[in-house]
């Protein structure tokens, strides 16, 4: 019996050992997503009539809505700041908003976590092309390497053949978005139409070009790196516990602060013209961690800081 019970364990392991031997063969794939939005994005559409010209979307700057961030998309069509991106980088999603007098609608631009055989809903929202474009399949997701050397995956897809409004194929880069208008996700990618994407950049950092079409690419902003990384560098928090009230000091260049707690309700909101510091009062607050976001003007550059009321 002990001896039977042996050469089944033997056996097994001798399975298993196969099994890793077969699967330690097979090439392991990873890649990490890389967002669309940065802390500043700019896209260069070239396109060709007569002659060839260059519009430039970008963002530029911040803002919240219903207690969501958004960045601003501004340029040529969109000079009115009421188209509005955020990104669930989690879900690989990204999302456009329309505010009044645009409309008040929110629609998904783009999918990267689709696989090839999926289908999509497309949207394209205030563009030439139809708004309700349908649904169309994506056919493949081939890696190909952009500036930095690396390899992004670019995204290829047909209308379906049940989808009447799909006149044309649409490529998606990972990082870049729409090869067309940036909210256009079944855009047709060509300069002899709309316009195709030229050139990308994200925080004056280029991220995709195509110099079949351009004959160069220069970012129109240049942002210094210290401005990114710390773009209220002299902004601090003073507590007073006694007093239950926080002076925020080095305001000159903040104009508005919000107050949220942490599931992203409002509280408070101020406006400051100038002054050098802000008194906020949180002694009728109640325990809890709270939020505190500052803003310069046109909400371009923010600041969060977190403030604990016991």
């Amino acid at each position: 019996m002990k001896e039977s019970i042996l050469k089944q364990i033997h056996s097994i392991m001798k399975k298993l050992v196969v099994v890793f031997l077969l699967l330690s063969t097979i090439p392991i794939v990873a890649q990490d997503y890389k967002p669309l939005l940065d802390y500043y994005n700019e896209w260069h559409l070239r396109y060709c009539f007569v002659d060839c010209s260059t519009d430039i979307y970008y963002t530029n700057g911040d803002t919240i809505v219903d207690n969501t961030s958004y960045k601003i998309l501004d340029g040529y069509h969109y000079i009115s700041r009421t188209f509005l991106l955020r990104e669930e980088v989690a879900e690989q999603k990204v999302y456009l908003r329309l505010v009044p007098p645009g409309g008040d609608s929110e629609y998904l631009l783009y999918d990267f976590s689709l696989k090839v055989g999926d289908s999509m809903d497309m949207k394209n929202p205030l563009t030439p092309f139809p708004e309700n474009a349908g649904y169309y399949r994506l056919d493949s997701i081939i890696p190909r390497p952009l500036v930095d050397g690396n390899d992004y995956r670019h995204y290829y897809f047909s209308p379906t053949p049940s989808n009447p409004a799909g006149t044309n194929n649409a490529i998606w880069v990972e990082g870049a978005g729409s090869l067309s208008l940036i909210n256009a996700p079944s855009g047709d990618p060509s300069v002899n139409s709309v316009g195709r994407l030229g050139c990308m950049y994200k925080s004056s950092i280029p991220f995709y070009t195509d110099f079949d079409i351009m004959d160069t690419c220069e970012p129109t902003i240049v942002l210094n790196v210290d401005d990114i990384e710390n773009p209220f560098t002299n902004v601090k928090l003073i507590s007073n516990l006694t007093t239950g009230t926080y002076q925020i000091i080095n305001t000159e260049n903040v104009s508005i602060i919000k107050v949220y707690d942490i599931i992203g309700k409002e509280h408070a909101a101020l406006t400051n013209r100038g002054n050098n510091s802000v008194t906020l009062d949180l002694s009728h607050y109640k325990s809890g961690i709270y939020l505190v976001s500052a803003y310069s003007s046109e909400f371009e550059r923010k600041i969060i800081l977190k403030i604990v009321v016991h």
